[in-house]
């Protein structure tokens, strides 16, 4: 029986360097959390929810078909994001992939040759990573549930990884897809760079 692979989409973010809510922040005319919502491969997944406390987002997800899991204490930080996600999925999936909501240029080919990863090393962490510097997305078999349901504070699945390296697969990836856009500094930076790359 095929192992049954569930996404957690992180959205609730209160992106406290950003000054306002990033995800609602637009690349090429598409928010940010569009893209991250774009770039889940349904096809490949057994659930997918969005974690989030803002109604846009939340309305996005209804759109594509995803569920959605309320946040509404996105301030308490990531764990809490991930501890839902977590709770959310548990009982019907095997294995959870958790994605970012600001990588604005990660390709939903690419997180489906990730999942694609696992299936051919099941019970690995696997991650995406740029000449071995680990990224996002990352996915975690359930003997890993406990521990990323035990996080506290703005701590994501990082912590549980660095606990268990051994148990650690990178997947190759470009480097563009895994930078993440924190200040609007950044992401008007990545917007130059697009339209220099398109002239």
């Amino acid at each position: 029986m095929k192992t049954k692979i569930g996404c957690v989409v992180m959205a609730a973010g209160s992106a406290s360097r950003f000054g306002n809510n990033k995800l609602l922040s637009s690349l090429d005319g598409v928010t940010l959390a569009q893209r991250a919502i774009d770039a889940v491969p349904p096809e490949k997944l057994h659930s997918a929810v969005v974690v989030t406390g803002y109604p846009e987002i939340a309305a996005l997800a209804h759109d594509r078909g995803l569920g959605v899991v309320l946040n509404d204490r996105p301030e308490d930080g990531a764990s809490r994001t991930v501890r839902l996600g977590v709770e959310a999925l548990e009982a019907s999936c095997d294995a959870i992939l958790f994605l970012v909501s600001d990588q604005p240029l990660l390709k939903r080919q690419t997180v489906a040759e990730l999942i694609d990863f696992y299936h051919k090393h099941p019970g690995h962490i696997v991650a995406a990573a740029h000449n071995g510097v680990r990224g996002n997305p990352c996915l975690f078999p359930r003997e890993y549930y406990a521990a990323l349901k035990s996080l506290t504070g703005d701590t994501g699945g990082s912590a549980v990884i660095r606990r268990h390296e051994e148990n650690l697969l990178l997947m190759e990836v470009s480097a563009p897809q895994l930078e993440d856009v924190d200040t609007p500094q950044a992401l008007a930076a990545l917007q130059q760079r697009l339209h220099t790359v398109q002239e």
